[in-house]
């Protein structure tokens, strides 16, 4: 059963308190979200189509706080009903890599890129997480694409740990060195 019509402009609307969980989670403010959706829970059916939005939610609130394994287990609950959501697979594999389920968050991050292939921040994660998996060919493979894409996720390379195990590695500085266009037009 779909959710019932109801009067969306009430602050108290399902749907008005999903959205103000949403801000609360970008606001980076989890325990607030959470409220929020408490809120929601108590009042939608458990056939509601509400559910998912919730579990989203919840999943990115779980994950702000640290609570990896019930993140994973919200996210799952939201990828079943839209598998090819982009934000879904990227926290869900976010809460997989921390409860070292590595192989399980390449194997959503791969099926996200069936999807957004275009997406240079799916390429640059499979090559966070290939690398953590010690494949230092893939690794590289989608770092140099990921970043031929995009080329401003150099930038995050110097501080992401996930590649710590390649920095002293001759190939991957090659791709991480800054192009002669980008060098040259900084001057």
């Amino acid at each position: 059963m779909a959710s019932s019509p109801s009067n969306n402009s009430s602050p108290n609307a399902p749907e008005r308190r999903i959205d103000a969980a949403e801000g609360y989670l970008m606001l980076e403010m989890p325990g607030q979200a959470l409220r929020e959706l408490r809120a929601v829970e108590a009042r939608v059916e458990p056939d509601d189509d509400l559910h998912v939005a919730i579990a989203r939610c919840r999943g990115e609130a779980c994950r702000l706080q640290e609570d990896f394994e019930e993140g994973a287990r919200q996210f799952l609950v939201a990828q079943s009903d839209d598998s090819e959501d982009l934000s879904v697979s990227i926290g869900l594999a976010w809460c997989l890599k921390r409860t070292d389920r590595l192989e399980e968050a390449i194997d959503v991050m791969m099926a996200a890129y069936q999807f957004h292939e275009d997406e240079p921040i799916v390429l640059y994660n499979l090559a966070c997480y290939f690398a953590l998996a010690g494949d230092k060919s893939q690794a590289l493979s989608w770092l140099g694409r990921a970043i031929r894409m995009e080329s401003s996720l150099r930038d995050l390379v110097p501080d992401e740990p996930d590649f710590d195990q390649l920095r002293q590695d001759a190939d991957f500085q090659i791709i991480v060195r800054p192009g002669e266009d980008e060098s040259s037009s900084a001057m």
